[in-house]
């Protein structure tokens, strides 16, 4: 049974390996509320995941640690398991799904661990991680339904009660539910006025489903940019302490996830992975009550795919109101060109891209389309340039 004295013994454990991760303040990301970030994406290995994996390796016997440890993961369980077996002297083997994030994947190796690619999503490797484990003997630790890797990511919550004992919520990433299972059990027991609120991807929306059925409940598929939370089916241990100790758990969408993204990074000057982002993307969007309310957003993870961190961040502009595509439709004559960028240079907007084509069949035979890219400030500064134009006589039409 998970218990407050085993999350202080994580706590104890955990004193000489991990970080304690700062509160940051950030009113900007929410006016209404009085926002605060726990940053878990500077923590080493760039995750919270370190925490549980951890302590769970710190509880082996000798006979297990001799025969080595199996896990299975989307990323960040994978390099706080082999940082943990490197410290500690143990061989580890990690099944990643072959999607993983290349960064991730060359993290996991540079601890030192034994990388298992497997096709498809992470319940397809952690099927083949129990299968190694009782063809080999190693020892599997679970990236979230173990009450050990539940209680070091409790230590979380202990940390958030000495920094912040006058909070009203926290907003916590669901996955596979670990986090939120540790870190909900550890505040409530000790102030249960703290409201507690889970986030999860809406293209993998697992523990949502669930708890709203009052039944564990398996998704057919996962599809989200916030690869570290898209998990199939909850374990058993998190569904029973979620449905307990957590107040209500809300979905955001893959655009929301980037807008989030991208505030952190302009506004915080954090850099945080899909995952990591779904705490500040409730809050920015008003997922959950926390007008007026002293509120912590937990940040989970920094380890995004640079690769695809251009991809996000467009997505973020678009979804932010800060990037816009128009068609106009205009007479082809002189000087309509020149009308256009005069009204939006006169209001702020920066044009990044043009394309002039003639009027499809059916249209005036003098008629042309102009297609714009522009960079905005916000909804309400396109919602100007539009009204502009449209005040010119131009007739403009959204093409985003």
């Amino acid at each position: 049974m998970l218990t407050l004295d085993k999350v202080y013994h994580a706590k104890f454990i955990l004193k000489q390996v991990i970080r304690e991760t700062d509160v940051i303040h950030a009113p900007k990301l929410n006016p209404e509320s009085d926002i605060f970030l726990k940053t878990e994406n500077l923590q080493i290995t760039g995750s919270f995941k370190v925490r549980g994996a951890y302590y769970r390796m710190s509880q082996l016997s000798d006979e297990e640690k001799k025969r080595g440890v199996i896990a299975c993961s989307a990323g960040n369980h994978a390099q706080g398991v082999a940082l943990a077996a490197a410290k500690n002297g143990i061989r580890s083997v990690i099944c990643l799904p072959d999607g993983a994030p290349i960064s991730k994947v060359e993290a996991t190796k540079s601890y030192g661990a034994e990388v298992c690619l497997v096709k498809g999503v992470y319940d397809d490797a952690y099927a083949e991680a129990l299968r190694l484990r009782d063809e080999m003997g190693y020892t599997f630790i679970h990236p979230f339904d173990d009450e050990n890797v539940i209680a070091g990511q409790g230590t979380i919550g202990l940390e958030l009660l000495e920094q912040l004992p006058d909070m009203d919520a926290v907003i916590v990433p669901v996955g596979g539910g670990g986090l939120i299972s540790g870190l909900a059990f550890a505040i409530k027991s000790l102030d249960p006025r703290i409201k507690v609120y889970g986030v999860q991807a809406s293209g993998a929306p697992s523990m949502f489903n669930s708890i709203n059925d009052h039944q564990i409940e398996r998704l057919d598929s996962v599809s989200t940019i916030a690869d570290g939370i898209a998990v199939k089916e909850p374990g058993e241990n998190t569904f029973r302490l979620v449905s307990e100790y957590v107040d209500d758990i809300v979905t955001v969408t893959d655009d929301e996830i980037s807008a989030a993204i991208l505030a952190l990074m302009e506004q915080q000057k954090l850099v945080t992975e899909g995952a990591g982002a779904v705490s500040v993307a409730a809050a920015m969007f008003n997922k959950v009550p926390i007008k007026g309310k002293k509120t912590v957003c937990l940040l989970s993870g920094g380890n995004i795919d640079v690769t695809i961190l251009s991809r996000v961040i467009k997505r973020g502009l678009l979804m932010s109101g800060r990037s816009y595509s128009m068609m106009i439709e205009l007479i082809d004559k002189p000087g309509q060109l020149m009308d256009v960028s005069r009204i939006i240079a006169e209001l702020g907007g920066n044009v990044t891209s043009i394309h002039h084509e003639r009027a499809n069949e059916g249209s005036a035979v003098n008629g042309c389309y102009l297609r714009i890219v522009l960079e905005t400030r916000n909804y309400d500064h396109i919602e100007q340039i539009k009204q502009a134009l449209a005040a010119e006589g131009f007739r403009v039409h959204t093409s985003n």
